[in-house]
């Protein structure tokens, strides 16, 4: 078993590590003002205080000096013309010292005085930056100052501007004729920056073409020079530069063209279903992406840069199906239809998923979602995405938009029509745009466009207080895809336009050249590439008041009224 320790016997060593004693503590006295720092407001004042009061001790004492000499002086004078005796003296002496003079300066003295008194009154107080809180005389002069600055440098500004348009008004614009341009474009070896130079100078003189014009030439001249040029710089066929023109005015125009030319802003939208926004950008920009948010879009965020390192479709956070890469502009159609959960919805057009998964996280996977498209190439892209976002109450068809009032008539709650079009909002995608398309290829996409969204109206139940909406969508600018074909819808059913609910977005035309469109056509949403930096888009949405086809009457009625 061992021995027994004889612990008695041991000597004690003392007391122990933890209960040995720590020494008091020593506070500093909260007197010691010498060691209090001060900040660099707080030495100016306290020396501004130390100057000041120096100088009104200095001050009584050389008026009170001043003031004896006046006094002498004043007496000397009098008494060589009259007798005073000491009384009078006296009486003069009082008198003086309460002239306005020492008065003045004794009142400013009280006002230095006060002023340093209310100062070290103020103590040293400090906000919670350590800046004491007599810096806002300071700010208040340095606020006034660059107003003052800001105000004349926008005076000098439009001065500037003014002479520069008196300037640009006195100097004749030197534009080539019709024929001689031409000429030019003939030849083999054509000086682009010359041709961009006068896109720019005709641009200028029809701006104000009554002012800047050459009173020998017309304008159908200016805008046949304008229209060769631009079709040569940036490589358009005559046909649909024609057609744009008539969209936009020429200085427009040349904003629009040059806004195709470049690429918009990577944009993505995020999947309610498995994650928020505020996260999902916290998540991203951990990984080296700067995102920031879309204002008028509650899940949209915009990449401002990525990281040498970082794939945005090869994230985490992607493959788990987060966030779908998708254009701004093709989050308005859903905003649009604003989908409720529980409702039976068709997505006419859906490939490749971005507006059917969109749908998808508003109704929570709840109700029914069909999702249509044409082509089985197509079809595997909206599989794929379905499967990633987690969609879990869409059905997917393969059928042509044209046959569901057959199939399903009567259907849906609320149709989304994606239509096939030109593409000329998203020339910046696919530049062969610009040279493809001709008149058959608008008057095929128009007469399409108007097929679909009659199967799209004959789909939908009538309004019942909740449901009964159609919206109709594309990423062209044309007329002939847009108002045209909603015209047409109305003319044929019981349709009505009613207001989209978006923010953003110019309204549709009502009346453009010789066409004339129903009154409400101003409800529709118009997006282009230089007002707000997304693809061109149009969105239009419509409210189905009674099933079937309008008659040959109601028909007539209502091209008249359109007329």
């Amino acid at each position: 078993m061992g021995r027994k320790a004889g612990y008695d016997s041991k000597p004690k060593k003392g007391p122990g590590r933890k209960s040995r004693k720590q020494a008091e503590p020593v506070f500093p006295s909260s007197g010691d003002e010498e060691s209090k720092k001060l900040s660099r407001h707080q030495r100016q004042r306290a020396k501004k205080r130390v100057l000041n009061r120096n100088e009104s001790e200095e001050r009584p004492a050389k008026l009170q000096k001043k003031n004896q000499k006046l006094q002498t002086k004043d007496i000397d004078d009098t008494d060589s013309d009259q007798g005073f005796d000491s009384d009078d003296e006296n009486q003069v002496t009082s008198t003086v010292e309460d002239k306005d003079l020492p008065l003045t300066k004794k009142s400013k003295m009280n006002i230095f005085g006060d002023s340093d008194q209310e100062e070290e009154s103020e103590g040293e107080e400090t906000d919670d930056y350590g800046v004491d809180g007599g810096s806002d005389e300071d700010e208040d002069d340095i606020i006034k100052q660059s107003k003052k600055l800001e105000k004349k440098k926008k005076a000098e500004e439009e001065a500037e501007d003014a002479y520069m348009e008196e300037t640009a008004g006195k100097m004749a614009v030197d534009i080539p004729t019709l024929e001689e341009v031409e000429e030019e474009l003939k030849g083999d070896k054509v000086d682009l920056p010359t041709v961009l130079s006068r896109i720019k100078d005709t641009a200028y003189v029809l701006a104000d073409f009554s002012k800047r014009r050459d009173p020998n030439r017309s304008r159908s001249e200016y805008m046949a020079i304008f229209l060769k040029d631009l079709c040569l710089y940036y490589s358009y066929n005559e046909f649909l530069m024609e057609k744009l023109s008539e969209l936009f005015s020429p200085s427009e125009l040349l904003e629009y063209i040059e806004a195709s030319e470049l690429p918009r802003p990577v944009t993505i939208r995020t999947s309610t279903l498995k994650t928020r926004r505020k996260a999902l950008a916290a998540a991203l920009i951990a990984r080296g992406i700067d995102v920031d948010v879309i204002g008028w879009s509650k899940v949209g965020l915009v990449v401002m840069r990525t990281a040498s390192n970082a794939t945005l479709g090869a994230t985490t956070e992607y493959l788990a199906g987060h966030y779908m890469i998708q254009g701004a502009a093709s989050f308005l159609p859903v905003m649009a239809l604003a989908p409720k959960e529980g409702e039976k919805i068709l997505d006419m057009c859906a490939a490749p998923g971005g507006k059917t998964t969109h749908i998808a996280a508003i109704m929570r996977n709840s109700g029914m979602l069909v999702c249509n498209d044409l082509h089985r190439d197509r079809v595997k892209a909206l599989v794929g995405n379905l499967h990633r976002m987690g969609i879990t109450n869409a059905t997917i068809t393969c059928k042509d938009g044209r046959t569901f009032p057959k199939m399903m008539p009567l259907f849906f709650d609320r149709v989304l029509l994606d239509a096939p079009c030109s593409g000329t909002g998203v020339i910046s995608k696919d530049q062969g745009v610009k040279t493809r398309k001709d008149l058959k290829d608008i008057q095929r996409c128009g007469h399409l466009q108007k097929e679909l969204l009659l199967a799209a109206i004959d789909a939908t139940h009538k309004f019942d207080g909740q449901s009964g909406y159609i919206v109709y969508s594309t990423c062209s600018v044309l007329i002939d895809e847009n108002e045209s074909v909603i015209e047409y819808a109305l003319q044929k059913r019981h349709v009505k336009l009613v207001p989209t609910g978006l923010d953003i977005g110019k309204p549709g035309f009502v009346n453009h050249r010789e066409k004339r469109f129903n009154p409400s056509m101003h409800l529709c949403k118009r997006l282009y590439p230089h007002t707000y930096n997304v693809d061109g888009f149009f969105v239009a949405k419509l409210k189905k008041l009674a099933n079937g086809v309008k008659n040959a009457a109601e028909e007539d009625s209502m091209s008249g009224g359109a007329s």
